[in-house]
C-alpha cells in the first residue's frame, strides 16, 4: 500500500489545500493529512476543530477518488510523523517561488534524517495560488467575503468565529 503524508496546520483548510489533497490521491492508496499542533502559530481553530474540518471536507474526495483519507494530529518532527504513519512520501503544495526556497531546505534536512522517504511537490492550480490560510483569516476577521477561498462550511465556521451575521 502506498501511503502519503500531507502535513500542515490547516487553520483553516482552504480550497487550495483541498485541490492538493485531491490531486495527491492519484499518487497513493492512503493519504494521511497531518494536522500540525503548532502552539507557536496560535491557531484560530482548535486542533479538534481543524481535524473535524479536514474529515468533513475530505469525505467527498475520498469517495470520488477511492483513496482512503485520514486526519492525523502530530506534534513531533515531520519525518517522525511520516515514519509513524508508514508514509513513503511527503506531499507538499507549492504556490510561489518563496514557498520553494523554504521547502527546498526542508527536503534537504528530511533527506538527511531519513533518505527512504521522498518528498513530492504539487503546484497549486492557478486559481488557488494566492490562497493562504493566514490571508483568509484576515479577510474574514475584517468582514470580507471568503467564499472564493474556502468551502461553505469553512466560511460559516469563520463567520461564526468572527461573529459575522450569516
Amino acid at each position: 500500500m502506498r501511503i502519503g503524508l500531507y502535513p500542515g496546520t490547516f487553520d483553516p483548510v482552504t480550497l487550495g489545500h483541498l485541490d492538493i489533497i485531491e490531486r495527491a490521491t492519484v499518487l497513493v492508496d492512503r493519504l494521511v493529512i497531518g494536522v500540525a499542533i503548532n502552539r507557536d502559530k496560535g491557531p484560530l481553530f482548535s486542533l479538534e476543530e481543524r481535524v473535524a474540518m479536514i474529515e468533513s471536507e475530505c469525505g467527498a474526495i475520498a469517495k470520488k477518488t477511492g483513496c482512503e483519507i485520514v486526519a492525523h494530529p502530530f506534534e513531533n518532527l515531520l519525518i517522525d510523523c511520516a515514519r509513524d504513519v508508514g508514509a513513503g512520501i511527503i506531499v507538499r503544495g507549492l504556490r510561489a517561488v518563496a514557498d520553494f526556497e523554504y521547502e527546498y531546505q526542508m527536503v534537504g534536512m528530511n533527506r538527511i534524517l531519513d533518505d527512504s522517504i521522498e518528498t513530492v511537490f504539487l503546484m497549486a492550480e492557478a486559481e488557488h495560488q494566492a490562497i493562504a490560510s493566514k490571508l483568509v483569516k484576515e479577510i474574514a476577521r475584517l468582514g470580507g467575503d471568503v467564499s472564493r477561498f474556502v468551502t461553505p462550511a469553512v466560511r460559516d465556521a469563520l463567520d461564526q468565529r468572527f461573529q459575522k451575521k450569516v
